[in-house]
């Protein structure tokens, strides 16, 4: 893992990250079945990505604009317990956790693929977006990744944090004994 040491210091002290779902956790399509359930694909290297965060502290958040039986099954596998959901407006929902866990936005990341995610990622102390977001998410960004969304995007962002916690190494090295 090699990231630029301005991202690190962005990333040294953030207690709690904020992930969209649809195009960051998901590619951002949409599959329905014929009685008009939404499915969607998630990545399981993100999966691990989020249950690590959780390891060191740093707690994984979801502001999402729709809602869904697959993906609170998915965040519930997870041990995600902050999340909100069918918000548009999504900065109240971050400071409604924010406060819950009694932070503020020094201590939060946010990544996200699209203008209502802008409003959260304005304010963290570190913004993060896939590489496939919208150009004036990727402008606003501190890091654009190399994945794209659903492809392994929200790991990247949970391996920044985890270096920038000095935990990455000890983590996988429990991993590989």
């Amino acid at each position: 893992m090699n990231f630029a040491p301005e991202l690190l210091l962005r990333a040294q002290g953030v207690k709690v990250a904020f992930f969209d779902v649809d195009g960051v956790l998901t590619d951002g399509g949409l599959y329905m079945a014929e009685d008009g359930e939404t499915l969607k694909r998630f990545n399981i290297l993100d999966g691990l990505g989020l249950k690590l965060l959780q390891k060191v502290g740093i707690t994984p958040a979801v502001i999402t604009g729709r809602d869904s039986p697959a993906l609170r099954a998915r965040l519930q596998a997870l041990g995600i317990t902050h999340a909100h959901f069918g918000t548009e407006d999504k900065r109240p929902a971050a400071e409604i956790t924010l406060q819950a866990l009694g932070l503020d936005w020094t201590a939060a990341a946010a990544m996200g693929d699209d203008w209502p995610d802008l409003p959260v990622m304005r304010r963290a102390a570190l913004s993060c977006a896939p590489v496939n977001a919208h150009a004036e998410v990727r402008a606003q960004a501190h890091h654009v990744t190399q994945a794209r969304g659903g492809h392994g995007a929200a790991r990247e962002l949970c391996d920044l944090l985890l270096v920038a916690s000095g935990r990455y190494a000890s983590l996988l090295q429990a991993y590989a004994s």
